[in-house]
């Protein structure tokens, strides 16, 4: 990897499908792990590497038949004939994947160029090495016809001269059929290696038939999946609605409570203030208590002259009473003496009258 050069960085779950069944994805990291493009200078080609540790996940050198797909909004893939798999990427947000899925289309796009690139170089260079074996026989005569048998042409007969020239002639005939030969040699050449190259991209493609045939199923079942996990998140959605409206009861609650709490708070206070007078109130109350004490002596004795008042007012209304009996045989007594005393008067007068 020295000659490597890294040109994009994310993180992300790295995933593979599963061998045996096609359609289930597989960990191939435990948790986010870095995923990079690099950038090989000497072979001008791209590879994606992503190492958890000391293990290699993913070594996947990009094609321009390559491509990668969005499976959803944060799931990504892609399919790599080479490896003979299915490389899954989770990431954790859409940006970054839409960053990921853009850097892929520029790398992959970056690689056909290089790969139209080569064939042109190839292309070139056979045409190069046509055009010098064609060339170099015929200097090669002209110098044999220009050199030494021109100097035995001039000694010869001329049934000879025309002998050479047609030996001549001849071997300029051989030379250019040799030349076409080794030309169609390379002709042949190339296009056996561009059906070679056909016959593997074929052979790609069909495979990438193959690949986006288990690609669909495994997004159908995913999809399936997909659904069956959106029915259960609006089930949990609704939950979690009825979950915020007890919070939000709960809150209404908490802040009833707390204002409560407050209102204790400030009675605690003024409970505490009053506490810090309870020794003064204590000393007036026993000092209340011993005037109560006092008082109720007060009241004792005082209740005792009330029953002796009560007793002699008894006894006075008795002799009250006693002495209003007395009081009226007396006046009945003096009525009858003051009957008499009129008795006497009237009898006093009549006799003054007599006289």
């Amino acid at each position: 990897m020295g000659r490597e050069q890294p040109i994009f960085t994310t993180r992300a779950h790295v995933f593979q499908i599963d061998p045996s069944t096609k359609k289930n994805w597989v960990p191939a990291s435990k948790q986010a792990v870095t995923v990079s493009y690099f950038y090989d200078v000497t072979r001008n080609s791209y590879r994606i590497i992503s190492v958890d540790g000391a293990k290699v996940i993913i070594n996947s050198t990009i094609t321009p038949n390559m491509t990668f797909t969005k499976t959803s909004q944060k799931f990504g893939q892609w399919a790599d004939s080479r490896a003979n798999t299915v490389f899954g990427l989770g990431f954790s947000s859409e940006q970054q994947l839409t960053k990921f899925a853009e850097k892929f289309q520029e790398v992959r796009e970056a690689a056909r160029l290089a790969r139209d690139k080569s064939q042109e170089k190839i292309e070139t260079s056979s045409n190069h090495s046509q055009e010098s074996g064609c060339e170099t026989p015929s200097s090669t005569q002209a110098s044999s016809v220009n050199g030494t048998d021109d100097e035995k042409a001039s000694h010869a007969s001329p049934a000879d001269t025309h002998l050479k020239s047609e030996n001549d002639k001849l071997k300029i005939a051989l030379t250019q059929s040799a030349a076409n030969v080794k030309k169609w040699e390379i002709e042949l050449q190339t296009l056996r290696e561009s059906n070679a190259r056909l016959t593997t991209a074929l052979q790609e493609s069909a495979a990438s038939v193959e690949q986006w045939k288990r690609q669909f199923s495994i997004c159908r079942d995913e999809n399936d999946r997909l659904r069956s996990k959106i029915e259960e998140l609006e089930e949990q959605c609704g939950e979690i609605n009825r979950e915020k409206e007890k919070n939000t009861q709960l809150k209404r609650r908490i802040e009833e409570l707390e204002s409560e709490v407050r209102e204790k708070e400030m009675e605690l206070k003024d409970l505490r203030k009053q506490s810090e007078i309870i020794p003064q109130l204590m000393s007036e109350c026993e000092y209340v208590s011993e005037k109560l004490e006092a008082a109720e002596r007060d009241n004792q004795n005082l209740e005792d002259k009330v029953r002796s008042l009560k007793t002699d007012i008894e006894e006075s209304k008795y002799r009250q009473r006693h002495l209003k009996g007395e009081l009226k045989s007396f006046l009945e007594v003096l009525d009858g003496k003051i009957d008499d005393l009129h008795d006497f008067r009237r009898g006093l007068s009549k006799l003054g009258t007599d006289n």
